[in-house]
């Protein structure tokens, strides 16, 4: 019997860092908690600047920073799709979530520096009258929303160097341990030499 050589492959464990799993976990949880914070007060308003009225007013950060959820479901939506994702793809899709990482930090950035300005379309619907003056204060959700960014934008980064660590699967690939090779189009051209030489190809 003629014998065959056998090919065996070392699987080189991806470094933490670089682990798809966490990689995917993390921009979910990053996007997602963007997204909540956006449904939270961020800023504070009384509405009588001297006092004399509890008047209150609680703008949510969807109202404050309009931007921000669609930028939030974009990273998500980006997260998700770069776990099934070619080299190139993965490019593309680190870029979007970049962009929309930049997004979330400058629209949050964009409040804490002007909560005033970001609250004056909520006081004006509330009180009738635009550009009226009022008490204001930013809440931590912004700031929850700002950390979230920086962090999304660091593992858009990161996404594309960890990418070269990860392996795709095809119908082809060697099967579990103990499960033998898979069958492939190599093993059906062997069986055919077989047969033609008079051989039992089983």
């Amino acid at each position: 019997m003629k014998p065959t050589a056998t090919v065996t492959s070392r699987s080189t464990k991806p470094p933490r860092w670089a682990r798809k799993s966490m990689l995917v976990l993390a921009i979910t949880v990053l996007a997602i908690a963007v997204f909540g914070t956006s449904t939270q007060t961020w800023i504070e308003v009384q509405l009588d600047p001297a006092g004399a009225s509890s008047s209150a007013l609680h703008v949510q950060g969807n109202k404050a920073a309009t931007a921000v959820t669609a930028l939030a479901l974009v990273a998500l939506a980006g997260g998700l799709a770069a776990s099934i994702a070619g080299r190139v793809a993965r490019w593309i899709i680190a870029a979007l979530i970049t962009l929309s990482a930049v997004g979330i930090v400058a629209a949050v950035i964009s409040v804490l520096a002007n909560p005033l300005g970001a609250a004056q379309g909520s006081i004006a619907g509330a009180t009738g009258v635009s550009g009226g003056q009022a008490n204001v204060a930013p809440t931590a959700y912004p700031v929850i929303a700002l950390v979230a960014g920086v962090l999304l934008a660091i593992i858009a980064v990161v996404l594309p160097l960890a990418g070269r660590y990860w392996k795709s699967r095809t119908k082809y690939d060697a099967g579990p341990a103990g499960a033998g090779p898979a069958s492939g189009p190599v093993d059906e051209i062997d069986s055919w030499d077989r047969l033609s030489r008079g051989e039992d190809p089983t």
